[in-house]
């Protein structure tokens, strides 16, 4: 069974930096992807951002390019995500998702859709302050 421990949450002031962690175990293959999804109150969910395990190939949505970080460690099966010069617009509960594939994989450029991952972690809240 596949599951995804999502943590580094909290409350962090505009212009501050926060880093999110998902822990995955259960994984089978080694060829996955990871990503993070944001929902804000009231809002739909929307990607931030996602990392192939098979080539490092990652995805930025247009709000957290040049700010966000995606990383990946492979013999952790952790990925973070480093957010730095938070705006209040990135509040919401932030979830990792991962699905895994017998064969290599790559992130397009367009990021992959909620519905192609299969496994969800609990999510974490991030509240920036203006």
């Amino acid at each position: 069974e596949v599951q995804l421990q999502a943590s580094g949450g909290g409350w962090v002031e505009a212009g501050g930096s926060l880093r999110l962690s998902c822990a995955a175990s259960g994984l089978t293959y080694d060829d996955y992807c990871i990503g993070w999804f944001r929902q804000a109150p009231g809002k739909e969910r929307e990607g931030v951002s996602s990392i192939s395990s098979s080539d490092g190939s990652t995805f930025y949505a247009d709000s957290a390019k040049g700010r966000f970080t995606i990383s990946l460690d492979k013999a952790l099966k952790t990925v973070y995500l480093q957010m730095d010069s938070v705006k209040p617009k990135n509040t919401g509960v932030y979830y990792c998702a991962a699905s895994q594939s017998p064969r290599t994989i790559a992130v397009p450029s367009r990021g992959l859709p909620d519905w192609w991952y299969h496994e969800w972690g609990q999510g974490t809240l991030v509240t920036v302050s203006s």
